[in-house]
C-alpha cells in the first residue's frame, strides 16, 4: 500500500509541469505568439453591398483580395490572387478601387519614407480582363483615380503627373519640384507627421480638375542624420525640419485644369504664416473646400473656392483661446450642406451646416465626446458615429437622425466598439474588444444593432492565455490630493497578497488628447506588463490632465505649459499609490516612450523623492528641439513663451536626479531627434550624475527591426529587476 502511494505521488509530480501555469517570455511577446486574428485591409465597396479583405496564404506566400457579401458574409469570389502574377511576387501592400470599382490600384515592393509616406511599384488591375499594367517605370507616391476612372494622378520626384488609363500616356503637370526645395501635391515632413496626411492633392467630382498644395521648403532649416549602415563611411540623410519658432514651408493652393492643361494659383485671402491642413472637393464639381489655420492654430477658416473664378469665401470660422483641432469629419451631403465636428461647446460634437455656412443643427450634445464619424444615410436621414457616452474609457456605436433626434445605441457590450458600414447602411461590421475579451468581428444590423452573425473570434487565443495565469487589468479612478480625478488601471500579480509589499512600475504617455487608460484588448506592451506582474511587480497607468476624451477643458489645461500639470499629476498619483498598504513606497518607478519619455524624465527629477527609477525611450528633452506644428500648437513659439519651454525641460532639472535613470534612443530618429538625448546626456555628465543609456544604430522613433525589440525590452526588464 505504501509503495502504491509513493508511486502515485511520483506519477503526479511527473505530471505537474503539464498543469503548471506558464510564464510569459519576451521571446514569445516579440515573436507574435499572442497576435490576434483579424480582417486585414477591410474595405466596404461603394457600388455594391459587398466588402473586400486582403487575405494571406502563408504557406504559399501569396495574397488574395477576396470579395464578400455584407448580408450573408459569404465569399463571392477572389478579385486578385498574386500567385498568377510574377509582378506581385513581393505581395500586395495596399490597394484602392477606381470609383466604378472595375479597376484596382495595387501597391507592391513598398519603401517607407517617413511615418506615413512610402514609395511603391503601382499596378492597375482590370478586374474583368484580369490584366495588370504598371503605372510608372519608377516607384511613385499616392496614386489616385479620377472620378470617371479614366486617369490616375500620382507624385514622383516632388512633381505631379497624370496617367491616361486607355492610352497609357503620362503627362507631367508640375515641373518645379526639387528635393529639399519645392514639393507639389505631396506633404512635407512636418505636415505628414503632425497633420497626418501625405496626399496633398484631390480630384474633383467630374474628373476635370485637380487641386493641390505646393510647398516651398527653400527657407526651412535642414536636419542631417548619420546613417551608419554597412559601408566603410557613414551616409547622411538630410531633410527639411522646421523646429519650434523656425521658418515653415510657404504653402500655396493651386487648381490644375485637366482639359485645358493650365494651372491657376488660388489667392486664399490676407493670411500670413499659415497652414492648409486639409483640402477636399465638395459635391459641386467646381467648388473646392480648404481648411486654413494660422500658425498659433487657434483660428481656423473653412473656405469654399470657386474653381472657375478662383474666388474664395469663408463659410465657417472656428476660434479657441488655446487651439483648434483640424477635423477629418467634413462630409458633404447631396445639397452641399455639410457635417462638421467641433469642440466649441466644450466637447467634440457633430454639427450640420448649410452650404453657405449657416448652422442648421447641433446634432449631438452632452458632456461626452464623439470619437468617430461613420457616415450619413440619405435614404433614412440617419448619421452613424462612435462616442464615449458610456464612459471615457469605452467606445460605442450610435445612430441619430440629422435633426438630433431618435438616438439609438447600436452596441451593447462594454468595451471598445468600432464599425465599418455597408454602402446601403443596412449592416455594419463591428469590431469589439475589452480588457478581458480579445477582438471579435461580427455582422450587426444598423437598424437595432442586433448581431446577425459572428465573422472572426479569438477564442483560440483566449484559451491559450488561460494557461498563462494572466491577471486582470483593473480599472479605477484616482483622486489626487489636489482633487483631480484621473482614470487609471492596475495590473497586479495573479497571486496578489494584500499583506505583502509590492514594487510598482507606472507607465504613461500623457500627450495632449491621448489616452492609455482604455477598455480594449491587449497591445504588445500589455503582455510585457503581465510578464512583470508574474515576476512580482504591480504595473499601473494613469491618464493625467491634458489627455483626451474628457472634454476640452481637461485636455487644454496644459496649454503653454507642456510638462507641468501632467508631471504634477503623475507625481500626485504616485503619492496616492504609495499609501496603499500593499505598495512598497521605496520601490516606485515610471517609464514612457516619446512624450512619455519626456514625462518619465521629468518625473524622476521633479519627483525625485517619489520615484526610485525611470526609463525614457526616445524622449523630447526640450521642446525647442521639436517641430513647429506640434510644439507651437501647445506652447506657441519659443520667442513668445520661453519659460514654457525651459522651466519644464528635464535638461534644466538634472541636478535633482537621485534615482536610477535609463535613457534610450535610435540614432536615425527623424521625429524626436537624437539631439534630445545627446543634450540630456551632456547635462547629466556636467552635473556629475550617474545614469545608464543605450543608442540603437540606424533605428527610427519606433526602434524595431530584426531582434531589436527583443534586445530593447530585455534591457529594460533587466534594468527594472535590478533597480526596482
Amino acid at each position: 500500500m505504501k509503495y502504491l502511494k509513493n508511486s502515485i505521488l511520483l506519477f503526479l509530480l511527473a505530471l505537474s509541469p503539464v498543469f503548471a501555469q506558464q510564464k510569459i517570455t519576451l521571446q514569445e511577446i516579440w515573436s507574435g505568439a499572442f497576435r490576434t486574428k483579424g480582417m486585414d485591409d477591410l474595405q466596404a465597396m461603394q457600388n455594391t453591398n459587398q466588402y473586400t479583405v486582403l487575405n494571406t496564404n502563408r504557406s504559399a506566400r501569396t495574397n488574395q483580395i477576396d470579395l464578400y457579401d455584407f448580408a450573408t458574409l459569404n465569399k463571392v469570389g477572389t478579385l486578385v490572387d498574386t500567385k498568377g502574377f510574377k509582378e506581385l511576387a513581393d505581395g500586395i501592400d495596399s490597394y484602392t478601387f477606381s470609383p466604378d470599382e472595375k479597376k484596382i490600384l495595387i501597391a507592391t515592393s513598398s519603401e517607407q519614407i517617413f511615418r506615413h509616406s512610402f514609395l511603391a511599384d503601382f499596378y492597375i488591375y482590370d478586374i474583368s480582363l484580369k490584366t495588370l499594367v504598371k503605372l510608372s517605370g519608377d516607384k511613385v507616391q499616392e496614386p489616385t483615380f479620377s472620378a470617371d476612372g479614366t486617369k490616375v494622378a500620382y507624385g514622383k520626384g516632388n512633381n505631379l503627373y497624370v496617367y491616361d488609363v486607355a492610352s497609357k500616356a503620362t503627362k507631367q503637370i508640375t515641373t518645379d519640384g526639387k528635393k529639399n526645395a519645392v514639393i507639389n501635391g505631396i506633404t512635407d515632413w512636418v505636415y505628414e507627421e503632425e497633420f497626418a496626411f501625405v496626399r496633398a492633392y484631390d480630384w474633383n467630382k467630374s474628373g476635370d480638375k485637380i487641386a493641390y498644395i505646393r510647398f516651398d521648403e527653400t527657407a526651412v532649416p535642414e536636419f542631417t542624420m548619420e546613417i551608419y549602415g554597412d559601408n566603410l563611411y557613414p551616409d547622411t540623410q538630410t531633410f527639411k525640419y522646421p523646429k519650434a519658432g523656425e521658418k515653415n514651408s510657404t504653402v500655396s493652393l493651386h487648381i490644375y485644369d485637366v482639359k485645358a492643361g493650365t494651372t491657376k494659383e488660388i489667392k486664399l485671402g490676407n493670411y500670413s504664416d499659415f497652414y492648409i491642413p486639409r483640402i477636399k472637393w465638395t459635391n459641386d464639381a467646381q467648388i473646392l473646400s480648404a481648411q486654413v489655420i494660422n500658425r498659433h492654430q487657434n483660428n481656423l477658416d473653412l473656405i469654399f473656392v470657386d474653381a472657375n473664378s478662383g474666388a474664395p469665401t469663408v463659410v465657417l470660422n472656428e476660434q479657441d483661446k488655446a487651439y483648434v483641432d483640424v477635423t477629418d469629419n467634413l462630409t458633404f451631403l447631396n445639397d452641399n450642406s455639410f457635417i462638421w465636428t467641433s469642440e466649441k461647446d466644450g466637447y467634440n460634437h457633430i454639427y450640420h451646416y448649410s452650404k453657405t455656412g449657416k448652422l442648421l443643427d447641433q446634432i449631438t450634445k452632452g458632456n461626452w465626446e464623439v470619437t468617430a464619424y461613420y457616415g450619413f444615410d440619405d435614404k433614412t436621414g440617419n448619421i452613424f458615429y462612435q462616442s464615449v457616452e458610456n464612459g471615457s474609457i469605452n467606445r460605442d456605436v450610435y445612430r441619430i437622425n440629422l435633426n438630433g433626434k431618435n438616438k439609438v445605441r447600436l452596441t451593447n457590450q462594454t468595451g471598445t466598439n468600432s464599425a465599418i458600414f455597408s454602402p446601403d447602411f443596412d449592416y455594419f461590421i463591428n469590431t469589439f474588444s475589452s480588457a478581458t475579451q480579445p477582438t471579435t468581428f461580427t455582422l450587426n444590423s444598423a437598424k437595432d444593432g442586433k448581431q446577425v452573425k459572428e465573422i472572426v473570434n479569438n477564442e483560440e487565443l483566449k484559451s491559450k492565455l488561460a494557461g498563462y495565469s494572466i491577471p486582470i487589468k483593473e480599472f479605477t479612478t484616482i483622486t489626487t490630493e489636489k482633487g483631480h480625478q484621473l482614470n487609471a488601471w492596475f495590473i497586479k500579480p495573479k497571486n496578489f497578497d494584500p499583506n505583502k509589499k509590492y514594487p510598482v512600475l507606472m507607465y504613461q504617455y500623457s500627450g495632449p488628447g491621448s489616452q492609455q487608460v482604455a477598455n480594449d484588448w491587449n497591445d504588445t506592451n500589455d503582455y510585457w506588463y503581465y510578464m512583470l506582474a508574474q515576476e512580482g511587480y504591480i504595473v499601473a497607468c494613469v491618464d493625467g490632465r491634458g489627455t483626451g476624451y474628457k472634454g476640452a477643458a481637461f485636455k487644454k489645461v496644459t496649454y503653454k505649459e507642456l510638462g507641468k500639470y501632467e508631471v504634477e499629476d503623475q507625481i500626485d498619483a504616485a503619492k496616492v499609490i504609495v499609501k496603499y498598504a500593499y505598495v512598497d513606497p521605496a520601490r516606485v518607478g515610471i517609464w514612457g516612450w516619446s512624450y512619455g519619455g519626456f514625462m518619465s524624465s521629468n518625473c524622476i527629477l521633479k519627483g525625485a523623492d517619489v520615484f526610485k527609477m525611470a526609463i525614457a525611450v526616445a524622449p523630447v528633452t526640450n521642446w525647442r528641439f521639436y517641430d513647429s506644428v506640434y510644439t507651437e500648437r501647445y506652447l506657441q513659439t519659443p520667442q513668445e513663451n520661453a519659460s514654457g519651454y525651459d522651466e519644464n525641460s528635464p535638461i534644466n532639472h538634472v541636478s535633482k536626479l537621485k534615482g536610477s535613470y535609463l535613457l534610450i534612443h535610435g540614432s536615425a530618429d527623424d521625429n524626436v531627434h537624437l539631439q534630445n538625448t545627446m543634450r540630456m546626456v551632456e547635462a547629466l555628465v556636467q552635473a556629475n550624475k550617474q545614469f545608464d543609456w543605450a543608442i540603437y544604430p540606424d533605428k527610427n522613433h519606433g526602434i524595431y527591426g530584426g531582434a531589436t525589440r527583443l534586445q530593447l525590452y530585455t534591457k529594460m526588464t533587466n534594468f527594472i529587476k535590478e533597480k526596482l
